[in-house]
């Protein structure tokens, strides 16, 4: 266990150092109000398995109980913090706009003895790849547990349209949101993972989850061909082939062998693969020379890791279109 607690804390240091980031929980500014339901941001607590874990909700300034509403989950990546995830992707702001709650779960960090830091004691998620260079897969965190118990926490406390239950993340964040559709399936409606990789591929959900799916070209850290991570002269990781899970999801929710373009412009591609009318949705964008950024939004990560910010396009304003077209696929049985 020494020498496995060793890997994960080198190999994460190295990706880490290398970002060059200050991100920590302290920098969230939001109220630790736990049980409140006024517009806002809090910060809520609930035990899984004995241990303290905590999350972000965002409350738009329009809610109101006597309507149902539905729900976004975004999962930070490696070494991100919840409100983090929150500022760099604008989730909050769109649930403001459009009418939705906002939820930013947090990971466990390396060590879970002291507070989580971007530098010293990055949080990940278990997305359930047996790496072990990821924290939280190492030390075998329930994760998927705390995700069911933050969705049960919500209803209990907020108005929330069980039918409208969404999941997306970033990286290491997106190989948790491919986990949740896969594992707690009947709890989500649609799924959008971004530069991340789907772990799990024996593991069939018991209900076909819709999925739309972003990443670059020029992903150093997610590459589209897959194979290895190079951070400096050190093999970090290995990935499988964007075209591989795709590939896998096809097969999942039963799309026809027809595909159509539905978006090309600034060097950004959008293909469907289970078109309109089908039992269930599958669509993939790429972005030209794109590296590992949450398109559209504020990232901290330097080109020389991360590859360039090239992205014409907002994720999160694709995605919320997906996750509306997508509201009445989920049956409530």
């Amino acid at each position: 266990m020494a020498t496995s607690g060793r890997r994960v804390a080198t190999g994460l240091m190295i990706l880490l150092f290398l970002c060059g980031c200050r991100v920590s929980l302290a920098d969230s500014g939001t109220r630790q109000t736990a049980g409140s339901t006024t517009p806002g941001t809090h910060s809520f607590a609930i035990r899984v398995k004995g241990v303290e874990r905590r999350y972000l909700l965002h409350v738009p300034p329009t809610y109101n109980p006597a309507r149902k509403w539905p729900v976004v989950v975004m999962f930070h990546g490696g070494g991100g913090t919840a409100w983090f995830a929150m500022r760099e992707t604008g989730w909050a702001d769109k649930a403001d706009k459009e009418g939705f709650l906002a939820a930013f779960p947090e990971g466990t960090p390396l060590d879970t003895s002291r507070p989580a830091s971007f530098r010293d004691n990055p949080q990940t998620w278990n997305d359930g790849s047996r790496r072990a260079n990821v924290g939280a897969v190492d030390r075998g965190e329930a994760d998927v547990e705390f995700v069911s118990m933050m969705l049960a926490e919500m209803k209990s406390h907020f108005s929330v349209d069980e039918r409208r239950i969404y999941a997306t993340g970033f990286s290491n964040g997106a190989s948790m949101t491919f986990r949740v559709a896969r594992e707690i399936s009947p709890l989500i409606a649609a799924a959008a993972p971004v530069a991340g990789s789907d772990w799990l591929e024996g593991k069939i959900p018991e209900r076909p989850v819709p999925l739309l799916y972003i990443t670059g070209t020029a992903d150093p850290l997610n590459p589209v061909e897959g194979g290895e991570i190079h951070i400096g002269q050190k093999v970090f990781d290995t990935k499988p082939a964007v075209g591989e899970m795709i590939g896998n999801w096809v097969k999942i929710l039963g799309c026809p062998d027809e595909t159509r373009v539905i978006y090309a412009r600034d060097g950004v591609t959008g293909i469907a693969y289970c078109l309109p009318g089908e039992a269930a949705k599958l669509v993939l964008y790429t972005i030209e020379a794109h590296g590992h950024h949450w398109p559209g939004g504020k990232s901290s990560l330097p080109k020389r890791l991360a590859g360039k910010n090239t992205a014409k396009i907002k994720a999160t304003d694709i995605i919320w279109e997906f996750f509306n077209d997508t509201a009445y696929k989920m049956k409530i049985h």
